[in-house]
């Protein structure tokens, strides 16, 4: 009998019903790579790239995979990079979050096929780190999330720029007729210009800011630019870790707990993050069978004063929140409301990590002191009532607070097809003070819930000078945008939710306060029009679009797959 080991390249292997010939054939078809037999008696170390030419966001994705070989091997572990899917935000249609869930299926299936000890996870725009989260929850092997951090300013006449909360500005300022087309043209060109995630508190900074908070990133590393050399050093430093995770293993199921995912909700509503965020942390945590309610999320809400000032709830950028002392600063303001006692894939408790930086400087222009907040009271808040039964979500951070308390006349947009084809009619029924209302733009619309929340202000309202209204919608908004708007309404209109009832002409109330969007329209009505809902057209026939329409559940549960949720933790 052969005495097979369970780690590196022999582990998992090909069931041919004879082990020994498996490992045999393994071996002989790694020795065509060039590998040495002295390398291939070393733990093993994926390293999950999601680059892509379709993703200028990991554009640097080659160099941070060779950083995180160098820490494997300098730490005596062999390193086995491996692609997956990429998700780049801008390139994929309908929208990148229907494809979230099939990234982290690729994620979490080739972790657990192919044989690694540990694996780099290196991602970083918006859907990506959610999806690796997800696949390295379920997986649970020994794993380290490294981003490839955000992009640099660039500037046009003066003014710094960063992608994307500069982009809708300078958008808006078109459509009003503000600035000419070869202005436009010309910010194009000065928007992004560098390698990275947008440059604001988009979500995919608050993603990087979550994955450091649950644990799952190395201490200090979530707002590194991703031109910086430090980015390298951090590749390189998480490489090295992974290889001590491997000698004494620390896995995802004891890094995310209900107590991380508690800090990482703290710290969303301090940094004013994006509402994505909410539902990505939603779907990670549920992989490990961890509830995230809205109603607790209102009480942590009223309790985290937002203490970042970074775009688009302030007026700075991720460089400057980097150079401000990043996640270390923001954490250690946080202390007194933060669970110390969990622990991160370093082994270290958040304690411990805070004791280390006490004194350490920070540049309270940027993060502020606890006793000096931007907001007193998160950047977030969930909403009930008629309209909403299962939640809904509001940036209060990002929106004009003398919206917060409104009663007004709907004007509906049936899908975002009407939306597109109506909303710059000059002939358009609607006024300021109005409110806007989008249906069908759901997770299970066959649009893909996508970042259609932001509706734009009516092209004849923008020229008159109209810069927010209240915006209602079972869609998302992208983490980079501003505006009262109101967004994931549960249950969604495609599947009869009450946003589904709503009619142009009809009241909606609005209050923040009392956390609540109510349908003002009687039940007798609302029954009559549900009776003449017409019956739901079927949508995709096969292929992953039919799956996901099949088994995506609502944004409360995290838009996840409902048969890859684990059962709820008591």
């Amino acid at each position: 009998m052969v005495d097979i080991p369970a780690h590196g390249i022999a582990r998992g292997l090909t069931n041919y019903g004879d082990r020994a010939f498996a490992l045999y054939l393994r071996r002989s078809f790694i020795k065509s790579m060039g590998y040495s037999t002295e390398l291939l008696e070393r733990p093993v170390v994926g390293i999950a790239s999601s680059g892509s030419g379709f993703n200028n966001c990991h554009r640097a994705m080659p160099e941070l995979v060779e950083a995180v070989k160098r820490g494997v091997l300098a730490a005596g572990g062999l390193p086995i990079e491996f692609p997956t899917i990429s998700l780049g935000e801008v390139f994929l249609s309908p929208t990148s979050m229907m494809f979230r869930n099939l990234m982290s299926m690729d994620v979490e299936e080739m972790v657990r096929a192919q044989p690694m000890d540990a694996v780099v996870l290196i991602g970083g725009c918006d859907k990506t780190v959610p999806a690796q989260l997800m696949g390295a929850a379920a997986a649970n092997v020994p794993a380290i999330q490294l981003v490839t951090g955000p992009m640099m300013t660039g500037r046009h006449e003066g003014e710094r720029l960063g992608a994307c909360t500069d982009c809708r500005r300078f958008w808006g300022s078109y459509r009003a007729g503000k600035i000419e087309r070869k202005t436009i043209d010309v910010v194009e060109g000065r928007l992004a210009t560098t390698a990275g995630t947008c440059a604001v508190m988009g979500t995919a900074s608050t993603m990087a800011c979550i994955a450091e908070t649950l644990g799952m990133s190395l201490p200090g590393t979530a707002a590194i630019p991703a031109v910086h050399a430090d980015r390298l050093r951090a590749a390189e430093a998480s490489g090295a870790q992974a290889v001590r995770l491997i000698h004494n293993p620390i896995r995802p199921s004891q890094i995310i707990t209900p107590k991380s995912v508690h800090n990482a909700l703290r710290v969303l509503l301090a940094l004013g993050g994006s509402t994505n965020a909410l539902i990505h942390l939603t779907a990670v945590a549920g992989r490990l069978g961890i509830p995230v309610s809205l109603h607790d999320l209102n009480e942590l809400s009223d309790t985290t004063p937002v203490l970042v000032d970074l775009k688009p709830t302030g007026d700075n950028y991720m460089e400057d929140f980097y150079a401000a002392g990043g996640m270390s600063a923001l954490l250690r303001e946080l202390k007194p409301l933060l669970h110390l006692d969990t622990i991160s894939v370093t082994g270290e408790t958040l304690g411990d990590r805070l004791a280390a930086e006490e004194g350490a400087w920070a540049d309270h222009r940027v993060v502020r002191k606890f006793s000096e907040p931007i907001e007193p009271v998160g950047g977030l808040v969930a909403l009930f009532g008629s309209l909403a039964p299962g939640g809904a979500i509001l940036k209060r951070s990002a929106a004009d607070k003398t919206l917060f308390e409104k009663e007004a006349r709907a004007v509906v947009f049936s899908s975002l097809q009407d939306l597109s084809e109506r909303v710059d009619d000059p002939d358009l029924d609607i006024q300021a003070d109005d409110i806007m209302v989008l249906q069908n733009a759901g997770p299970t619309s066959g649009s893909g819930m996508p970042e259609a929340g932001y509706l734009p202000i009516p092209k004849k309202l923008a020229v008159a000078g109209v810069k927010d209204m209240v915006r209602i919608s079972d869609a998302r908004m992208s983490g980079t945008a501003f505006g009262t708007i109101v967004l994931h309404v549960t249950p969604e209109a495609a599947v009869g939710g009450p946003l589904a009832l709503v009619r142009t002409g009809d009241r909606i109330r609005l209050s923040v306060k009392e956390r609540r969007v109510d349908l003002l329209v009687d039940k007798a009505e609302l029954a009559r029009r549900r009776a003449d809902l017409p019956a739901r057209p079927a949508l995709a026939q096969r292929g992953y679009a039919k799956l996901y329409q099949d088994h995506v559940m609502q944004a409360d549960a995290g838009c996840d797959f409902d048969f890859l949720r684990a059962a709820e933790q008591p």
